[in-house]
């Protein structure tokens, strides 16, 4: 998938999808100890998301298509005095990193892929998460009203994260995610711990 729709998205002013902080799910994870030794963060925008993780002392890289929201987590990293590693990537193409991850994180990425495409997806992140690790899918649900664009069910989760394809998914509890178009209570959302067999 080119970089290119997705950079334009951050050329006049913020995205979306970026209101400005970490998502309070990720945060709750974090906070509850969810993430350890290495952390991927796919699709990682302007880089919230990996800067509250780095934070806290783990060793983040994040990825994603768009050079412009790359610029900006670089930029917000050296203003924070916050290590961390951001690099351009494609998200279906995730073992030319060479590298593998304990943990992975997924904040609103998965929704914006078709059926055809996420099996691919699914087996992009197996090649890069160690066995026993843990993938954190945070999506747009179909729960509830006021969705976000792209929703998708659990049977869609359940649909791409099978065992055949390395997956465990542990659980789909409903959650929130924040935009820059709802209010502060956010769009009706899945998280789904995967663990990687």
């Amino acid at each position: 998938m080119s970089g290119q729709p997705w950079d334009a998205s951050y050329q006049d002013g913020p995205a979306p999808w970026d209101f400005g902080g970490a998502q309070p799910a990720v945060v709750r994870v974090a906070a509850a100890g969810g993430f350890s030794g290495a952390v991927l963060d796919v699709g990682c925008g302007s880089g919230e998301n990996a800067l509250h993780l780095a934070s806290l002392g783990l060793s983040v890289f994040g990825v994603d298509v768009a050079e412009t929201a790359l610029a900006l987590a670089r930029e917000k990293a050296a203003e924070r005095g916050i290590e961390t590693e951001f690099a351009l990537a494609d998200a279906l193409q995730l073992e030319r990193l060479g590298r593998t991850f304990d943990t992975v994180l997924d904040s609103a990425l998965f929704h914006t892929f078709d059926n055809e495409e996420r099996p691919g997806y699914a087996a992009s992140l197996a090649s890069v998460t160690e066995h026993d690790g843990t993938l954190y899918v945070l999506c747009f649900s179909d729960d509830g009203p006021d969705t976000g664009p792209h929703p998708v069910s659990q049977e869609d989760l359940k649909a791409a994260f099978t065992s055949s394809a390395g997956w465990t998914i542990a659980t789909i509890a409903a959650e929130r995610v924040r935009t820059r178009f709802h209010d502060a209570n956010g769009a009706p959302a899945w998280l789904a711990t995967i663990k990687r067999t």
